[in-house]
């Protein structure tokens, strides 16, 4: 038997739709939804605190200081990214070394919760970039650079699992590249204590006085980062509960046509 074949057994032998499953599927689907909920309003909460009540920085600390409040927007952005491309390493090697249907869950959200919030990343600093450097992009930034190919890496997988048709070695490959990819984070979380080219510096957790931030920048900044978490964790258990939905749309079809 080929290697769709063996995938074909695997997907077949999920859960029926028994009373049981199927409120423990609800439960899970009104969590999801609510953790997005509550995250979508810290994030907006965020906006408005970054842009209303956040005290202004130096004005000679900055080219253009009004653009910097987009700062707390762009870093619990890049932190809810990091923790989706955690994600996505972590079911990559469930699926690749375990076979396991939850690790492949986990890949495909990692994936779609590290481009969603990457591309907001990419996005604000591009917005920054281009009031304070007077370009959006830097070439020669190690972190900026690191940073857009875990986008990229994102954006392939998620675009690559909807073109390719889903089997063993298509899985493989993809998480393949999940485990590899992952090498970039930690590179582009040091880069900047590496080189700092034109990305600034640690602003928290620098270990010296110039990364410090007044109390309320920190308070805004935490809640950024905070509802930015429950968000990406309630769009990653959406994911998931969308892939196995998908999953199961597949098995019934297998049943439909025969088991051919």
């Amino acid at each position: 038997m080929g290697l769709d074949g063996q995938l074909g057994i695997q997907l077949v032998r999920t859960p029926k739709f028994k009373k049981g499953n199927r409120e423990v599927n609800t439960m899970a689907g009104r969590s999801a939804e609510a953790l997005l909920g509550i995250g979508f309003l810290g994030v907006m909460t965020t906006l408005y605190l970054g842009f209303q009540w956040a005290p202004s920085v130096a004005i000679d600390a900055f080219e253009s200081p009004a653009a910097q409040r987009i700062f707390y927007w762009h870093v619990p952005a890049a932190w809810a990214a990091f923790i989706a491309f955690g994600v996505l390493f972590a079911g990559s090697a469930l699926w690749f070394f375990k076979r396991s249907p939850l690790g492949w869950r986990l890949h495909v959200a990692g994936a779609e919760a590290g481009l969603a919030c990457g591309l907001m990343t990419v996005w604000s600093g591009c917005v920054w970039g281009a009031a304070e450097w007077g370009t959006p992009w830097d070439w020669t930034d190690v972190r900026l650079n690191t940073f857009g190919l875990l986008t990229l890496l994102a954006l392939f997988l998620v675009l690559g699992r909807q073109s390719q048709p889903d089997g063993v070695e298509t899985r493989d490959t993809f998480s393949t590249f999940g485990l590899y990819g992952f090498i970039l984070v930690p590179f582009t979380y040091i880069a900047t204590r590496i080189w700092e080219i034109r990305h600034p510096g640690p602003v928290i957790g620098s270990g010296d006085d110039s990364g410090s931030l007044s109390g309320d920048m920190t308070i805004v900044l935490m809640i950024g980062a905070l509802s930015f978490t429950v968000f990406i964790l309630g769009h990653i258990l959406m994911s998931m509960r969308i892939t196995g939905l998908e999953q199961r749309l597949e098995q019934a079809q297998h049943q439909i046509d025969g088991g051919k």
